[in-house]
């Protein structure tokens, strides 16, 4: 209870602030740059040394890359059958398919099942999401924004010099050490940061606007994130006959709303930016809601 009472408190605070433009417009920018550089470095840091790998892992590295899938597939169907521009088709391949498995995915996992369940999320995430975004949202924005493709070393590049990915790196090497007792503690108070941290910074950028014209592909891309995918992934969990903590997290991380992270890139893009803004603002807003639904399940 006392993460959620967090959660809604700072969220609240952001979206209030940027209302009276107390912050200057590139703040979030910079809350950002610390959660990515200092605070989910030091989460890493603190929970993936206390992770027992096991078979049962691999639901956490596979499911990831079959949301992606299935994402993509839902809204190419969706195109096709509705007549959406190319630039809303490009806003819901980013949008539909990426998942905030760690901004947003990460405080969730902490508030609807507790810490320990935190080094879960952050393999689905930086084995799956993070890669994801850096070659399928990569393509995607080349594709119909017709930019030179990255080559597949600048994309390689790209994963192995993330702050959060050269952490989970370091954890999986260093892990006796970094559960020394004033280590684990050190790292466990600035891990402590990024909730609030995170949560005030979705709230100075959530925008939940939406332009006329759009009220398809924004139900649709959706639904399909926010249901389809999640019950999707709790299907093939049961066919596969895998449960457990990590099958639990895998379905729970399936059900984030769309990425922040995917829906800047298809704002720079000029991708139809009031539906990229509106999915993503009320993608958070209505998760609180699908994500409760979908724990019932679990």
């Amino acid at each position: 209870m006392e993460n959620f009472i967090l959660i809604f408190i700072c969220l609240t605070a952001g979206m209030a602030l940027q209302r009276l433009s107390v912050f200057d417009d590139n703040a979030p920018v910079t809350l950002n740059l610390y959660v990515i550089w200092i605070a989910l470095p030091a989460l890493i840091l603190r929970q993936v040394p206390t992770l027992s790998f096991s078979s049962d892992l691999f639901i956490l590295l596979l499911m990831p890359w079959l949301m992606t899938g299935l994402g993509a597939l839902l809204v190419l169907l969706g195109s096709r059958l509705f007549h959406w521009s190319r630039e809303v088709t490009a806003v819901l391949l980013l949008t539909v398919p990426l998942g905030n498995t760690s901004f947003l995915g990460i405080p969730m996992i902490e508030a609807f099942w507790g810490t320990e369940m935190v080094s879960y999320g952050i393999i689905y995430d930086q084995f799956g999401s993070f890669i994801s975004l850096a070659t399928y949202g990569s393509f995607v924005l080349a594709l119909y924004s017709r930019q030179e493709r990255q080559s597949g070393g600048a994309i390689l590049k790209k994963v192995l010099t993330f702050p959060p990915f050269l952490a989970l790196m370091v954890a999986l090497v260093l892990a006796k050490p970094l559960q020394q007792p004033a280590v684990a503690e050190s790292l466990a108070l600035i891990a402590s940061s990024l909730v609030p941290v995170v949560m005030f910074a979705i709230g100075l950028q959530l925008k939940i606007r939406l332009a006329p014209g759009q009220g398809l592909p924004f139900c649709f891309g959706l639904a399909a994130k926010l249901l389809i995918a999640p019950f999707t992934a709790l299907l093939i969990c049961q066919l596969l006959g895998v449960s457990g903590p990590a099958a639990r997290i895998a379905v729970f991380e399936a059900g984030m709303p769309p990425m922040v992270t995917a829906g800047a890139m298809a704002m720079s893009a000029g991708f139809a930016p009031k539906l990229t803004a509106a999915l993503v603002g009320w993608g958070i807003l209505l998760s609180f809601a699908s994500l409760s639904l979908l724990s019932l399940f679990l």
